[in-house]
């Protein structure tokens, strides 16, 4: 079993656990793929699944912007000593406070396992306003393939998805989670990269955060039933979602 639960989104399952702008996952009870904009909403949402910080062993940061990095030092802060996985690109401003709140570095220009079904992109360059802003994605080995979390998809969610596939042809990507940074796209980019990732082979889609809700309408439209519906508070198990089952 692999359960994903969504930790934070710009939408709430339920009034239980708090949103706003960001992305949050928990990958099974251990590793966190981001931290949102803030420490507390991180935090509240982790204790209502009675899940003690104490139990996180690593946290991944897909890029450099506050809103994927805001809730790292209230973390370390109660759970110092975690390894944090970044791109060398992140600012040294971000670095420094990583070290100052206790957490270990690890950078990774490339593909890095965390253990036998966990590993990340590393550094794949992308742009944000005409600026370099390099961006990783967390890699899960499951029995139907491989699942990419992503945080906004900087470097375009195809080519993201292309990069995984060079580094592991024998493995399907079968599930694209995550932000995909549509959300300022005409209609017929949107479209274009929703095809795209049905032509490389992707069964099913959980857009989320800066896919805007204009982009995760057009997604369910092109995915139907396999476009999960992820929001603060979703849990599904990775091992169930061929057959459609989320909780």
């Amino acid at each position: 079993m692999m359960p994903i639960r969504i930790l934070y989104d710009n939408r709430s399952r339920s009034d239980s656990f708090r949103s706003g702008w960001g992305f949050s996952c928990l990958v099974g009870d251990r590793i966190i793929f981001d931290t949102g904009e803030a420490d507390a909403p991180i935090l509240e949402n982790l204790n209502h699944w009675h899940i003690p910080p104490d139990r996180i062993e690593a946290v991944i940061l897909s890029h450099d912007h506050w809103d994927h990095t805001g809730g790292i030092a209230g973390l370390l802060d109660l759970r110092p000593g975690l390894d944090v996985y970044i791109c060398p690109g992140f600012s040294r401003e971000t670095k420094n406070k990583i070290k100052e709140h206790g957490g270990s570095l690890v950078e990774c220009p490339c593909f890095r396992a965390i253990d036998s079904n966990l590993s990340v992109t590393g550094e794949i360059p992308g742009q944000y306003k005409g600026l370099p802003m390099p961006e990783q994605a967390l890699i899960i080995r499951s029995g139907s393939g491989l699942t990419m979390i992503t945080g906004c998809s900087h470097p375009g969610v195809g080519n993201m998805v292309r990069r995984v596939q060079e580094h592991f042809p024998s493995d399907p990507v079968f599930c694209v989670i995550g932000g995909f940074h549509l959300g300022d796209k005409k209609e017929e980019e949107i479209h274009a990269a929703a095809r795209d990732l049905k032509d490389l082979g992707v069964s099913i889609a959980g857009p989320a955060h800066c896919t805007g809700e204009r982009g995760i309408r057009i997604f369910r439209s092109v995915f139907q039933d396999a476009c999960l519906d992820i929001a603060a508070g979703t849990e599904f198990d990775l091992s169930a979602l061929p057959d459609g089952i989320m909780s």
